[in-house]
């Protein structure tokens, strides 16, 4: 009976939502539409309330309350903590009100504060902590700290239809699994707070029919931090997975704060203001739907939720084969979102008082700082994973000391073979022929001085040869990858983001990859290319730097009428059989502009 008893939720909230909504609307507790807000028209508001009464009901049932009464009595300061269940339902009752009392009032930032420290404080009160740290005082600290930090991670995504109560769905689902193998009333509670999710979610996914505010907001976070902080407090024993787990269950919440907080700051804005420059709205600028930055965000967290599961079943030496990936993708892919510019440029700058400067052309395009830190963690992770691939099990940890006698050694040996060949010498965001060579040689040359070193130092004895090609092969990858990753993300973005009218290339040769190149990297042509015109019929069909040979000239009234161009571009050096004039007559019938692209040299004058 109590295996169903969390799916109590699901009725339940299917059934208050439309009652709180409809009461929303004829009390005038709606979100008007505004430059801070995504959506278009006015939402009922106080979802939030049936999140946490449909949520409230069955933990109040599950839980056991007699240890958490025992913890306020004074013989009960040494009393073990009182269940998940029962503690759930008091902290999120807490929230639930704090959260209320801000959507109707509006209470400020700090008095809001002031009531999620106490909250949290309440919790590791009743003997939840993380337990990351030895020291007791720093380990509640930062306990407190978690739960603050994750509460309001969770309402700051809650910027799109669907986000917070799909991403906090997908994060309880991955929790109560981690739970049932370890303690079933535990994850019996993560799974009545995913019942209430996945019902809330008929009515906020979008387009949504109602928001839940910070009364649900925050009681879901406090949930995902209080559930976190249980698991890392379970499994403390295994120190990786204790804190590696939570991370990953609660990803993009917390890469999204991250993201945001920092750009902020180091753009003079205040971390606390409102604005759309969270991670959902910066996926929309590269050209996704709304519905497609949620669903990309919602595959961000499953993944993500995937290696949490198996951190959790791995010992502490396989671990790091999937956290650090993980981990390294999820930066990188923070590191493209932070490229693109939501404010105007003045506003997007480092705290100096000389010219305003893009952050991130700061931190890499003069020092490469990040490029260098970045393949910091990719040789030491190169180095780690091919003893992993190398050796299994007993002969693995019999090699594993050596890993870690050499690998300062290998570190200090390939950055300084990188700095020496000119791996940093490349402007970011570019990447040609000439720069894959340099890399394949900076590779190889990093991996031969490697081995030489450790013979000199090692003799060799105790490693192995085997381990060193793979390591080759996994730095030449990863080096190769993570560059090819940031001008693929250049190109999607240069792509996604045109606009202006749609036009004709005419000329699928040299000249007419050379013209869309400009256009691709000339915002200021302010056109978008719909794909190339060309009377060689073996090009019809094939594409060119990603766009199609839509087919010939004389085919110009049907792709007129199926594409809606309003403009022809000819490429320079495209002479064919027709005449400029000619090709002129037929657009301009078609109400086309036609342009032709050239480019010449012009001789300087000395004379001022």
């Amino acid at each position: 009976m109590d295996t169903l008893l969390p799916l109590v939720s699901i009725p339940l909230c299917l059934v208050l939502v439309p009652i709180i909504g409809r009461l929303a609307v004829k009390k005038g507790w709606v979100a008007q539409p505004s430059a801070e807000r995504w959506h278009r028209k006015p939402t009922a508001l106080m979802g939030g309330i049936g999140i946490y009464l449909a949520l409230a009901c069955p933990l109040l049932l599950l839980g056991d309350f007699s240890a958490l009464c025992a913890r306020f009595t004074a013989s009960g300061h040494g009393a073990p903590p009182p269940s998940i269940a029962a503690t759930l339902w008091v902290g999120m009752t807490l929230m639930f009100l704090l959260g209320l009392l801000d959507d109707f009032i509006r209470i400020k930032p700090h008095t809001k504060l002031v009531g999620q420290i106490l909250v949290a404080s309440l919790t590791t009160f009743l003997g939840f902590r993380l337990h990351w740290l030895t020291s007791m005082t720093l380990d509640t600290t930062l306990s407190i700290f978690w739960i603050i930090g994750i509460t309001n991670a969770f309402n700051l995504i809650d910027n799109m239809d669907g986000l917070c109560a799909g991403v906090g769905l997908i994060a309880a689902v991955y929790l109560a699994g981690l739970f049932w193998g370890m303690a079933p009333p535990d994850a019996l509670a993560a799974l009545a707070l995913a019942g209430a999710l996945a019902a809330f979610l008929v009515y906020n996914f979008h387009p949504a029919s109602i928001f839940m505010g910070d009364s649900g907001s925050l009681v879901i976070g406090y949930g995902m931090a209080l559930l976190c902080l249980h698991y890392a407090q379970s499994v403390s024993e295994n120190f990786i997975a204790a804190v590696a787990v939570p991370i990953l269950v609660l990803m993009v919440p917390i890469l999204d704060t991250t993201l945001v907080t920092m750009i902020r700051l180091l753009s003079g804005r205040k971390a606390s203001m409102g604005g759309r420059d969270h991670t959902s709205h910066r996926l929309v600028l590269m050209g996704l739907s709304e519905r497609g930055a949620v669903l990309f965000l919602y595959l961000t967290g499953a993944v993500s939720g995937v290696a949490a599961l198996f951190v959790s079943r791995s010992d502490g030496l396989t671990s790091p084969a999937v956290i650090i990936p993980v981990l390294l993708a999820i930066g990188l892919m923070g590191l493209y979102l932070a490229q693109l510019r939501v404010y105007p440029e003045r506003e997007f700058c480092l705290l100096r008082n000389r010219a305003y400067t893009p952050v991130l052309m700061e931190l890499t395009y003069k020092k490469q700082l990040l490029l260098v830190l970045l393949d910091f963690g990719l040789v030491a992770f190169s180095y780690y994973l091919a003893y992993r691939l190398r050796f299994d099990g007993a002969a693995f940890a019999a090699f594993f000391r050596g890993f870690l006698q050499s690998l300062p050694a290998i570190i200090a040996c390939k950055l300084l073979v990188f700095f020496t060949v000119g791996v940093y010498r490349g402007i970011w965001g570019h990447m040609s022929t000439n720069d894959v060579f340099v890399y394949l040689k900076a590779s190889t040359m990093a991996t031969l001085l490697s081995v030489v070193l450790v013979t000199f130092i090692y003799r060799f004895a105790g490693f192995s040869k085997g381990v060193f090609v793979i390591d080759w092969l996994l730095t030449t990858g990863l080096l190769l990858g993570t560059r090819g990753s940031f001008r693929i993300f250049q190109d999607i973005l240069k792509r996604k983001s045109m606009n202006g009218p749609g036009v004709f290339i005419y000329g699928a040769g040299r000249g007419g990859e050379i013209l869309l190149r400009e256009m691709l990297n000339n915002r200021r042509l302010g056109m978008t290319p719909l794909g190339f015109i060309d009377d060689d019929p073996l090009k019809t069909g094939k594409k060119l730097l990603g766009y199609p040979v839509l087919g010939g000239f004389d085919d110009l009234a049907r792709l007129a009428e199926k594409h809606s161009p309003q403009g022809m571009l000819i490429s320079f050096n495209h002479t064919g059989r027709r005449t400029l004039a000619g090709i002129a007559t037929a657009c301009r019938q078609h109400g086309m502009f036609v342009r032709r692209f050239t480019i010449h040299l012009t001789e300087v004058d000395d004379a001022p």
